[in-house]
């Protein structure tokens, strides 16, 4: 996104959590990159909000294989579950609307 610095501060930390996050990011920057608008709000709202919840997805993935926290555990797997249903949705509303 635009003015987004997902790079964090130089080596803030180089451990295997922060290179799957900073993959994470990367990935979701790119396929949020990728749609061209269309012109209609809904249809484009929907192609960039995929790849950001599949990001968050991916995000929430990194937490439950790196985190400690039973609390923030317990977060990722809300949000990956409040995710992935969203992302159905939308995929659903694509398919009724024609959009490939």
């Amino acid at each position: 996104m635009p003015g987004m610095d997902m790079s964090g501060s130089a080596d803030a930390g180089s451990s295997a959590s922060t290179q799957a996050f900073k993959d994470a990011d990367e990935k979701m920057m790119q396929a949020m990159d990728a749609p061209a608008y269309t012109g209609d709000a809904d249809k484009d709202f929907v192609a960039h909000m995929i790849p950001h919840h599949q990001g968050a997805v991916e995000t929430a993935q990194v937490e439950l294989k790196y985190g400690k926290d039973p609390e923030l555990k317990r977060l990722a797997r809300n949000i990956i579950k409040a995710q992935h249903d969203e992302i159905a949705f939308m995929q659903r509303w694509q398919a009724k609307h024609g959009v490939k």
